[in-house]
Parts: C-alpha cells; sequence; structure tokens
C-alpha cells in the first residue's frame, strides 16, 4: 500500500522533502497557503538579496544557471531558480496551493501509551498500522474545510514568517498610545513597490531591529526621504554585519566552513582528545574572531558610530546572526539620512516612541516593527493535542527538542525541517530531507527515546554555550560539518567527503561535497 507523506509549507524545506519523498516511491501530498512555492522568498522586500554565497545556497543535483553570475542574487534571481528546480523535478503537481492546514490531529493509541514508549513511534519505526495523522485543511479560495488521513507529516513551516513577534508593553504605552501607524516588517514586505513607497514617503519612520529586514527597510526609506526626514533604527545590541565575506582579503568560508574550524569549538558528543584539542586551540579561536571583527570595524568604521558589538565574531556565527550590511548603509548615517539609537526598552506616546530612562520621545508619523517572528508558538499551535504541544516546545529554559533537529522523540510519525538554523538553510535542509528520506525507507532506524533525548540535551548545552541569549535559534552555523557527520553516519554514507587529507581540513565544506557518489 502507498504510504501519504503530508508536508506542511512549499518553501526550500518543504520542496525538497517532497523530492526526496518522492525519491523512495512515497506519496507526498503538499498543502501551501500561498498561492505559489518559495517561502519566506515570496514575502521578502524587493531589495532583498541573498545572504550566503551562491555556491553555498545551492541544490546540489541541480546548478544555478550559467547566466546568473551575481555572487549575492536578489529575490526574483532566487525565485526563478527555485522555480526551476520544482518544475525539473516535477514536484509542482503534488502541491495544493491556497491550502492552510489549520491543524493536525494523531490518530492511534492515546496519550498514557505514548508517554510510557521506549521507543519512537513504540516499535521505532516511522510508520504504523495503529496511527494516522489527520490533518484539518482550510481552503482559502472557497473557505471550506477538508480532512486529510496521511502515515506521516513533515513540517517545512519554517521561524521566519507567519506570527510576527510583536513586544509587549506596559498598560497605555504600546501602539494604541502612538496616534501615527504601527505595522510589522511583514506586512511592509506584503505590500508592493507602489504602496510601500507610498507608505513611508514624506513619513518620519522609526525601524525597530538591527537584523536584515531592519536594515533593508532602513535603506528603503532613507531613499524616500533623505535628509529631510531621516530614519530612524532603534536597536537592542550591535551586531557583525558582513561588508563582504572577505575579511582582509582572505575568504571567509576557509576561516568558519571547514574541518580545520570546528576543531576549535567544543562539540557535543566529541570525546576527550577533541575536547582537549578545542580547549588547546582556545587562543586560536580567539585570534580568529578578532581578525574578522578587526576587518568589520575598519570597513564599516564602527567605533565611529558607536556601534562596535560587545560579543565575538564567533558568537554572531554560531548564532546565525550573520547578514551582509547593506552597500552604503553606514555612509546614509553620516550623510543625515538615517539615525541609530540605542534603546533597550521602548514605549509609545501619542506623537511617537519613548526610549527608557530618555524624557524626550523621538518623534515619528510611523514605526515598522521588525522584531521578528514566534516561530516555537506557529510550531505548537499546529498540534490539536495539548501533549503533543507540550512535548514539541518542551522545557522552557531548553530549544526546541529535536533529535538531529528532525525528530521530536516522543512524536510519533513526525518531522520538523528547516526549523533550526545554519549558515546556509537550502544546503542544511538538503541533506535532512535525504536523511528523512532514507529513515522513512527503513535504511537506518532511530535510537531509544532515552538515548535521543540525551542527545538532544548535549545539543542544547553546546547551544547555550556558544549562542547564549539566542540559543533558541537552534544554529549549528559554527558545527556544520559535524552535524552533517552524524546524519552521514547514521545513513552508512562516508562522512570524509573531500579527496586528500588537507582538502579534508582546510577546504570549505558545501552542497555539492554531498552529492551521490
Amino acid at each position: 500500500m502507498e504510504r501519504k507523506v503530508g508536508i506542511v509549507g512549499a518553501g526550500v524545506s518543504g520542496l525538497l522533502a517532497c523530492k526526496y519523498i518522492l525519491s523512495k516511491g512515497f506519496h507526498p501530498i503538499v498543502f501551501e497557503s500561498q498561492s505559489s512555492i518559495g517561502g519566506v522568498w515570496t514575502k521578502a522586500l524587493e531589495t532583498t538579496k541573498l545572504q550566503t554565497p551562491k555556491p553555498f545556497y545551492q541544490f546540489s543535483d541541480f546548478s544555478w544557471p550559467l547566466s546568473v553570475t551575481e555572487y549575492f542574487p536578489d529575490k526574483h534571481v532566487v525565485l526563478d531558480y527555485v522555480e526551476a528546480y520544482a518544475k525539473h523535478f516535477h514536484l509542482l503537481n503534488h502541491i495544493k496551493f491556497n491550502t492552510k492546514v489549520a491543524g493536525i490531529e494523531y490518530e492511534g493509541p492515546r496519550d498514557e501509551e505514548i508517554q510510557s514508549w521506549s521507543l519512537w513511534g513504540g516499535t521505532g519505526e516511522p510508520f504504523s498500522s495503529r496511527g494516522k495523522w489527520k490533518l484539518i485543511v482550510e481552503d482559502l479560495n472557497t473557505l471550506s474545510t477538508e480532512i486529510y488521513q496521511v502515515d506521516f507529516v513533515i513540517f517545512c513551516v519554517g521561524r521566519f514568517s507567519g506570527l510576527p513577534n510583536i513586544p509587549e508593553f506596559p498598560p497605555n504605552k504600546g501602539p494604541e498610545a502612538f496616534h501615527g501607524k504601527v505595522i510589522h516588517s511583514m506586512d511592509y514586505a506584503a505590500m508592493d513597490d507602489e504602496k510601500a513607497a507610498e507608505f513611508i514617503k514624506g513619513k518620519r519612520v522609526i525601524v525597530v531591529g538591527f537584523q536584515k529586514s531592519a536594515l533593508d527597510i532602513a535603506m528603503e526609506c532613507c531613499s524616500a526621504n533623505g535628509v529631510e526626514n531621516p530614519c530612524t533604527v532603534l536597536y537592542r545590541t550591535a551586531h557583525w554585519h558582513l561588508p563582504d565575506y572577505l575579511p582582509w582579503g582572505f575568504s571567509l568560508a576557509y576561516m568558519y566552513l571547514n574541518r580545520f574550524s570546528e576543531l576549535m569549538v567544543h562539540k557535543p558528543s566529541e570525546g576527550f582528545l577533541l575536547g582537549l584539542l578545542a580547549t588547546i586551540l582556545t587562543p586560536l579561536r580567539w585570534a580568529y574572531s578578532k581578525f574578522v571583527e578587526s576587518d568589520i570595524k575598519r570597513k564599516l568604521h564602527l567605533a565611529k558610530h558607536g556601534m562596535v558589538p560587545t560579543h565575538s565574531f564567533l558568537h554572531e556565527i554560531s548564532s546565525c546572526l550573520t547578514s551582509t550590511v547593506p552597500e552604503k548603509f553606514y555612509d546614509k548615517v553620516e550623510d543625515g539620512e538615517m539615525k541609530l539609537k540605542k534603546a533597550p526598552s521602548f514605549s509609545f506616546c501619542d506623537n511617537g516612541v519613548m526610549v527608557e530612562d530618555e524624557t524626550v520621545p523621538i518623534e515619528a508619523d510611523v514605526v515598522i516593527l521588525a522584531t521578528g517572528f514566534k516561530g516555537e508558538k506557529k510550531l505548537k499551535d499546529m498540534f490539536v493535542s495539548q501533549t503533543f504541544q507540550n512535548f514539541i516546545v518542551g522545557s522552557p529554559d531548553a530549544a526546541t527538542p529535536l533529535y538531529r533537529e528532525c525528530i521530536q522523540p516522543r512524536i510519533p510519525q513526525l518531522a520538523v525541517i528547516g526549523y533550526s538554523e545554519s549558515t546556509a538553510n537550502l544546503y542544511t535542509s538538503e541533506i535532512r530531507c535525504r536523511w528523512l528520506a532514507e529513515l522513512l525507507d527503513g535504511t537506518f532506524k532511530l535510537p531509544s527515546i532515552e538515548e535521543m533525548e540525551k542527545d538532544v540535551r548535549k545539543w542544547d548545552e553546546y547551544l547555550k554555550q556558544y549562542s547564549g541569549g539566542y540559543y533558541r535559534r537552534k544554529c549549528i552555523g559554527a558545527l556544520h560539518v559535524w552535524y552533517n557527520d552524524q546524519l552521514c553516519k547514521d545513513m552508512g554514507w562516508n562522512p570524509r567527503r573531500k579527496k586528500g587529507l588537507f582538502a579534508e581540513f582546510f577546504e570549505p565544506y558545501g552542497p555539492l561535497d554531498y552529492v551521490p557518489s
């Protein structure tokens, strides 16, 4: 009997999941709430460009067209590439557009039995004759609801869309107190070019946040208003945004995306010798960070603008917070088109925003909150069962508990792809989808629930050590080779993918290293 696999989301991760599930002879059904594929790329700002160098953001078996010569293509070029991939592998026929999965419910053993299992799904198998998932699906065109029953579910909903993170404010000090307009960056990105330009033109705009979307929106405001109405950027923490990927002319990939760089970092389940080596190499790890930081400070004149971060670049890349700063961003500050304002916290008043410990408000007509998304809540709300909601969220002082960043050990017949981050999310999602396809095909079995939860705790300790307060982002950016090694070993692949000892340790690892041999 053909196994049905429900895939939620037709972004990059959803397309990869569909492709590799098909390759094993299963029947994928992809539910996409939008009318097109591409996920976050369909909602990106007009000025958004790829943040990862093109060679590290590509499908292992579908190269970029030779006509794409830019190292950081814009969103339209990226979408064209993703759409070409979907057409090439005939994935569109498996996608139900304008359908939203409102919730999923497990039809099988009772919660009490599930909680007593020692193996994933009770037997350690990905499928079960005793259980199926019921998907409650809304057709956004007809507003009707349909029920689908599948043997396995893959969440590919990502964490940077859908449910905006709106800061909490004291009573009468939130957006309701402001006489201007307050929107989230998600709503601004959803506007067409003409409407977005009209929304900010001639307005005093405050952008809250200092990640990529905030920087891009601030640049658009500067272009629209110049020095007449400077854009104010409120930020809590300065970051090591990259002017390029060539610190002092040396490739960043050769510094952080190879095996040697990972020898300097303590790893989950590393063993005594690797742990000792990481300790011995601590001074070199520090020197690497200082080398990159000095180049960023030099090129962007961070000290002049009071924007030198207090944390290291290793912390930045270990938290997946690295992004490229828009060209001439700090020139806009010098020209008076943009103002940068540190604001540990703020509140609204009738004519603008009041920064903590200040008495004079920053006057504004528009406030755009580039404050991220509630990825955990979006994931949690997919489940009807309170028990499964608790499982997927896990402990309040730990990151979302996913074994191999894909499987919640106590939730049967379900996987999550694309939730945790890396320096190149397409590349990481692809190897995860290949790993999952092999798991569903019976190539290997998962260890016991106890062993998986022990492994999850070790990764959580690593995240807290190197990502600090950003550990919930579940970033494997500084350990992506080590992480991929675990997946390769599970699948029975040789994790050493290079030719020669020098190449193995010093050349960067990328998507093409994992092309099936």
